[in-house]
């Protein structure tokens, strides 16, 4: 048996599809057919069903799942063991992170750590509902909950404000809400309810009630360039609105706190690749902790 043909069926279990894998794999889908095919022959065993929309695991592809997840992890725990060795660092390391830390802080200093590491291919993805660093989605992940569950490392990356913003344009054509109550006079930008992949999201549950007139986004991004557009009042990271001229706080002494972790897989945690990553993210929090609550 063959470990790389091991490595081909991960991928295609993980993105269920085998175009998918093969993205992520950096090579064709014939490469993946091949892989799989002399997989299932040394198995004897067919491991996934092929349909039009991707592919499914068999019954035997299941149960083989969970031996080629625990060979990778004992590979993954013995090239973490090679201190001093650079071959991690001509890998991939995936980033997954909320829409917000990953788009509005990430994104613009991310090139920094490409020009340190020239070799280093980084992929910046977005956490969704269903997102598991136990089926090895992402590398690490910034998260806005501590994980509870798995074999998972977590530490505290910082913690941060949120307020509620309106734009000039807004405030010129509706005015501003002097109290909380006041708000189901106003138009709200939110998120889509049945997107939201963790109750931390849900700033003010009140407002996804039928009187509240609402405009709802997925993602932060979003969200931003409509208040920004004069749509609506909402609720926004401080590290980002507070900078922007063409927003104002609304109802200052109402602020939201919340805390995002850095969290890696314990057999990953230790490659190079992560620990690069993962210590890049903390200093460039560090170096600008203080835009992160808002004074």
């Amino acid at each position: 048996m063959d470990w790389d043909d091991i490595r081909y069926f991960l991928s295609v279990a993980r993105a269920k599809q085998f175009s998918g894998a093969a993205t992520r794999m950096g090579v064709d889908t014939a490469t993946i057919a091949r892989r799989i095919s002399s997989l299932e022959k040394s198995l004897n065993a067919r491991l996934f069903d092929r349909l039009r929309t991707g592919c499914l695991l068999t019954q035997a592809g299941e149960r083989f799942l969970a031996t080629a997840e625990e060979l990778e992890s004992q590979i993954l725990r013995a090239q973490g063991d090679l201190t001093g060795s650079d071959v991690d660092m001509n890998g991939t390391v995936r980033i997954a992170a909320p829409d917000g830390f990953g788009s509005l802080f990430l994104c613009p200093r991310i090139g920094d750590l490409k020009a340190k590491f020239p070799s280093l291919t980084i992929q910046l993805v977005p956490i969704s509902r269903a997102f598991s660093l136990s089926k090895r989605e992402a590398d690490l992940a910034v998260t806005i909950e501590r994980p509870s569950e798995g074999r998972l490392v977590a530490r505290k990356l910082t913690d941060y404000s949120l307020h509620l913003y309106a734009s000039a344009r807004y405030s010129d054509l509706h005015g501003l809400p002097t109290s909380m109550d006041d708000l189901s006079n106003h138009c709200l930008v939110t998120y889509v309810p049945d997107l939201i992949f963790a109750d931390q999201l849900v700033f003010i549950p009140e407002v996804y009630g039928p009187s509240f007139k609402r405009i709802e986004c997925s993602t932060v991004v979003g969200q931003m360039q409509a208040v920004k557009g004069g749509a609506g009042i909402g609720v926004l990271h401080d590290y980002a609105a507070d900078r922007d001229q063409e927003l104002k706080v609304v109802l200052p002494s109402v602020v939201f706190d919340r805390t995002y972790w850095i969290v890696t897989h314990a057999d990953l945690n230790g490659l190079a690749r992560v620990r690069a990553a993962i210590d890049y993210i903390l200093d460039q929090v560090r170096a600008e902790k203080s835009i992160f609550k808002r004074q």
